[in-house]
């Protein structure tokens, strides 16, 4: 039961991405979330980071590659210099995979430890790779929240947003779990996603933003209508907030913070977004 609401405060949404294996890039996402067209059966492979020298390219790992996809084409569909904005990634788990063999050769050949995949272990090892692909020197924040990772990435991009008086980047992406991993830490597929977040309209405003923190319980979060496109994955709570980006109507969501708190969001569109900027 929602009980106390706190001051509001104003962001506008200026570009977004969101890739699934199934929905991989807002064009093909959008209409499919708005209903008008059914989703593929057929799934797409990873992206690749285009920003990474060729032999960086090959080593990163999946956790790398989606985050750095929808950074890039979030800056993208916003018309901003990926450059310029601070920026903060939000992950459940961190990457599994990498995970789940540091352990396994931990137990049978520590000697034999790859430097690089070690390196990829780190929380952020994504916000790393993509502060230099792209040239930034601004600051940037790598968190894990665990279920509330989407939620809690959010906050900290619209209160970092608020804060500096400029735009920031929110980079939301989980992969799948493998080995004993996924019977503690379970999450299939692929999924990630982009927001550019702005004190201040512009010529891209996709939507005004009127947003406070309230104390409430994750009973009233919402439940997202195409959940079988990111079904398992531990970064799908970002599904609702998407969908209704895509349907462009005037409408008020809850995000999960913590098991008593949400993130509220009215949300006023100025215009649809289908696609990148050309």
């Amino acid at each position: 039961m929602i009980e106390v609401r706190m001051a509001s405060h104003t962001a506008f949404l200026q570009g977004l991405a969101l890739w699934a294996p199934r929905i991989p890039g807002w064009s093909v996402a959008a209409p499919i979330l708005r209903g008008d067209r059914e989703a593929p059966f057929e799934v797409a492979p990873r992206p690749a980071p285009g920003m990474l020298a060729p032999n960086e390219r090959r080593r990163a790992p999946d956790s790398v590659s989606i985050a750095l996809e929808v950074a890039a084409r979030a800056c993208e569909s916003a018309g901003v210099r990926p450059s310029e904005l601070t920026s903060v990634f939000a992950t459940t788990h961190g990457d599994l995979v990498i995970n789940h063999y540091m352990s396994e050769t931990l137990v049978g050949t520590p000697t034999l430890m790859s430097p690089t995949r070690f390196h990829n272990s780190v929380l952020n090892a994504a916000a790393g790779y993509w502060t230099i692909g792209c040239g930034c020197r601004e600051s940037y924040t790598a968190l894990s929240a665990s279920i509330d990772s989407f939620g809690e990435g959010l906050l900290e991009a619209l209160v970092q947003s608020e804060a500096s008086g400029k735009p920031t980047l929110l980079v939301a992406y989980d992969i799948e779990a493998c080995g004993p991993l996924a019977a503690m830490q379970p999450s299939r597929g692929i999924v990630g996603a982009g927001l550019v977040l702005s004190p201040e309209p512009g010529p891209a405003t996709i939507a005004r933003i009127r947003w406070r923190t309230m104390r409430g319980t994750e009973r009233t979060l919402p439940q997202a209508r195409n959940e079988e496109l990111v079904f398992g994955n531990a970064m799908a709570s970002c599904l609702p907030f998407f969908e209704a980006i895509a349907i462009a109507r005037p409408s008020i969501l809850h995000v999960g913070l913590s098991p008593t708190c949400l993130l509220e969001l009215e949300l006023n569109f100025q215009r649809r977004c289908d696609g990148s900027r050309s």
